[in-house]
């Protein structure tokens, strides 16, 4: 079967709250660990004694083990299913939420969060292979939106009522009660999320594993995924980079912000990233089915994102609705990972599914791990202020060198390589 010819799940009537919402509540895991880090990242480098770029390979550990476990994970995906894969999953989440509770040394923290990278490693990614199996293909954007805008509410809890919670329970009591979720979510994942779709062969590898995993060769020489890849990483990659650590920092020395300031921010921009989520994925599913390019949607947000971090760094900013305003709007025009996942996707059999979405989470999340690292190396080029902080300068460059990133990948997708008539339909077994 082509991916061209493949219609899944067409003639299912499957129902979202069995199929998507479990594996919907793992990934707001994934989400609130990652903003968590935004948050509670100045008490974390006074605590452990850490400079910018500790701070910054601290966050990045996460990332680390996520991007490893990207390729292995996406190759269990398609031979096991969602189900069996994000229950185990869940519990080693849950193991390195507590080992981060737990941690007295940064060392061990940063294994926590090595940890918890593994466990999460495959919340996008598990819903994207799901609504491929279940629904027709024009739909998985938009299914996939909703899911992923579901999972974004971990992203809003981890910034103000987590910072409302500090107080009373600690940066360790919040690592306590994500492990705890995390044990529910698996359960949750076992218990309700169906197998396969109703007359889907038996889950089974049908060739040997090396032929499977040969498969990524392939993936990765695809011309659609060395033409679409590089700008659909970056702009997940960079909503990573900026939520996951420097939104914060930056908000302290460059906005001016206080921390329950900081945390409204960041509270809004877990906002534009659920708004962006459902309503950019439901606007490129609608234009898709009227037969637009699967990346015009995208385009737009690339455009955006780009005069949105000019606009950062060459105005620096300090009046705290415009600063809400611009990172609310950069989140907001960046969450076009749904929309654009499913445009690569298209390209491919749908038996490939995982494998696709995690081979380009692997590419994003290499992107994160050099960046997050990049931008405290260039923070640290300038003296600490007074306050303990970095430089706006430091910041300003950081930013510039992101937007210019992101306008030559916008550069590669209009001039790189393009399938040919046979390699649109995609390769593998189908």
């Amino acid at each position: 079967m082509s991916a061209a010819s493949r219609d899944p799940g067409a003639a299912a009537a499957p129902s979202f709250a069995s199929v998507i919402l479990p594996l919907a509540a793992l990934n707001m895991l994934n989400q609130a660990s990652r903003a968590l880090v935004a948050v509670i990242g100045p008490l974390l480098a006074l605590e452990f004694g850490l400079s910018a770029s500790e701070l910054g390979m601290l966050a990045a550990a996460f990332f680390a083990s996520y991007a490893l476990t990207q390729l292995p994970v996406g190759l269990a995906l398609d031979l096991f299913g969602s189900r069996r894969v994000q229950a185990v999953l869940a519990l080693v989440a849950g193991a390195g939420f507590a080992l981060s509770a737990a941690a007295e040394a940064a060392w061990l923290l940063a294994a926590g969060r090595f940890v918890t990278g593994i466990g999460v490693a495959a919340g996008f990614m598990a819903m994207i292979k799901t609504a491929t199996e279940w629904y027709p293909r024009h739909r998985v954007a938009a299914v996939t939106g909703t899911g992923v805008f579901l999972g974004a509410a971990g992203g809003l809890l981890a910034t103000l009522p987590a910072q409302w919670l500090v107080p009373l329970l600690g940066w360790r009591g919040l690592f306590g009660l994500l492990a705890a979720a995390a044990l529910a979510v698996a359960l949750w994942i076992r218990l309700v999320v169906p197998e396969a779709p109703p007359g889907a062969p038996p889950r089974r590898r049908r060739r040997p594993l090396g032929a499977e995993v040969a498969e990524f060769g392939r993936i990765f020489a695809h011309p659609a995924f060395l033409r679409l890849v590089p700008a659909v990483a970056l702009m997940t990659g960079l909503t990573f980079t900026y939520q996951g650590l420097w939104a914060g920092p930056w908000l302290r020395d460059v906005g001016g912000l206080g921390e329950e300031a900081r945390a409204g921010v960041l509270f809004c921009f877990a906002l534009g990233l659920m708004a962006g989520s459902l309503l950019n994925s439901r606007l490129a599913s609608a234009l898709q089915r009227r037969g637009a390019d699967p990346m015009l949607v995208p385009w737009c947000g690339m455009a955006a994102m780009v005069a949105l971090q000019l606009a950062l760094a060459l105005a620096a900013p300090r009046d705290p609705l415009l600063v809400t305003l611009l990172w609310t709007a950069f989140a907001y025009v960046s969450a076009t990972g749904p929309a654009s996942y499913a445009a690569v996707g298209h390209h491919f059999p749908s038996d490939l599914a995982g494998r696709v979405a995690t081979a380009i989470n692997a590419t994003m999340l290499v992107l994160v791990f050099v960046l997050q690292g990049a931008i405290g190396a260039i923070l640290d080029l300038w003296p600490r202020t007074a306050a303990g902080g970095w430089a706006p300068a430091g910041y300003a460059w950081a930013l510039l060198l992101t937007a210019g990133l992101q306008a030559a990948s916008a550069l590669w997708l209009a001039l790189g390589p393009r399938p040919g008539a046979a390699e649109e339909t995609g390769s593998g077994t189908g």
